[in-house]
């Protein structure tokens, strides 16, 4: 049996650092797949790690990658020890402003692609398999301005605590993943083409490394939800004792 990592949007942000920190912390993996768009980085990121990597390079909004994915899967009788969705992407402004094709770009691949990738390989999980999904804080209430985003991630959280509780039976475990603002990352190079991140929230940045050393940490722990640093965690607390009316008011 070949114990492999999946990881998905693994060209750049917390995917590839992701990627790095299993290399690192679990050399027993025989190999980690990595798919995303850009083939050159992830290339270049096989080049890191020889004779580790192999690379699925595509849009997961097409089903052809998902089902290489599967097929290659059924033909190395491979299970999935650690199985990370990092790909997605978000876009800040208020309605009206952002284009149909990004609105719906969001909705895609941060919803439909993670849930397409991850019921196709269920059946290739290891019994202990660590799912990590990235959701983000924007997940815990609704975020005027940043509306579908928020509300995407609030659909990885959802889905990521019932399966969690499905795959409990079978000894795997779900982690939501809830960063905050966090540097280094592409994320906000594109998030902000429209209009720039609320200057309180820089409050709450993180580094990526920082993210995804603790939602290792918690996965292995068997934790559902993964939040960094402790002003993003009291930002949680937060949003489950005052009424989003309240907090909401903020943005009026």
């Amino acid at each position: 049996m070949k114990k492999i990592a999946l990881v998905s949007g693994a060209s750049s942000g917390m995917g590839r650092c992701m990627v790095t920190e299993i290399a690192d912390r679990f050399p027993s993996l025989d190999e980690i797949w990595v798919t995303a768009r850009r083939e050159e980085k992830l290339k270049s990121l096989a080049e890191e790690f020889p004779g580790r990597i192999r690379i699925f390079p595509g849009n997961l909004r097409k089903q052809e990658v998902i089902d290489s994915i599967v097929s290659a899967l059924k033909e190395e009788e491979a299970k999935i020890c650690i199985l990370v969705n990092a790909a997605g992407f978000g876009k800040i402004g208020p309605e009206g402003t952002i284009s149909a094709r990004d609105t719906s770009g969001m909705i895609e691949v941060n919803c439909i692609a993670l849930t397409v990738l991850t019921e196709a390989v269920l059946p290739y999980l290891h019994r202990k398999c660590r799912i990590l999904n990235f959701a983000s804080a924007a997940a815990f209430l609704p975020q005027p301005e940043f509306a579908v985003y928020a509300a995407t991630k609030a659909y990885v959280l959802s889905y990521s605590l019932a399966l969690g509780r499905e795959l409990k039976r079978r000894g795997a475990t779900v982690t939501a993943i809830c960063p905050g603002p966090v540097t280094d990352t592409e994320f906000f190079s594109i998030a902000e083409e429209k209009q720039s991140i609320a200057a309180y929230k820089k409050a709450f940045v993180v580094s990526q490394e920082q993210v995804v050393r603790q939602a290792i940490e918690d996965a292995f722990a068997g934790k559902t939800v993964s939040v960094c640093g402790l002003p993003m965690k009291g930002f949680r607390a937060m949003t489950k004792i005052l009424p989003w009316d309240l907090i909401l008011n903020y943005y009026n």
